[in-house]
């Protein structure tokens, strides 16, 4: 027997077609967290970091997004106070979801 046709004898397969899709869906919806509510001096200190950063900073922002905590990093494009909305290079994220803020060097 050839070794390449031994080789395949070997090979992982899927005996149930989209399983592995199901559990990974499983195993998000079992992540999930209820939200928390921020303390007063951590809103306060979330306020003045907004206040003070300016376009093109780079940033590393942690919030609350489909029932998990995220973190991304990317540039900081504008804070739209109207629809109150933090954006950033390839990301809008409602003000009331951020927890952190932290201004990369």
């Amino acid at each position: 027997m050839p070794v390449l046709e031994r080789a395949k004898q070997f090979m992982p397969f899927a005996a149930v077609r989209g399983l592995d899709a199901a559990l990974a869906q499983k195993e998000r919806e079992l992540e999930r967290v209820e939200k928390r509510e921020l303390f007063e001096e951590t809103a306060e200190q979330l306020n003045e970091t907004l206040c003070m950063l300016k376009k093109g900073m780079r940033l590393s922002v942690t919030y609350y997004g489909d029932g998990t905590y995220r973190q991304v990093t990317e540039a900081f494009g504008a804070v739209d106070a109207a629809a109150r909305v933090l954006r950033l290079q390839n990301a809008r994220i409602p003000l009331d979801d951020i927890c952190s803020i932290a201004i990369e060097v």
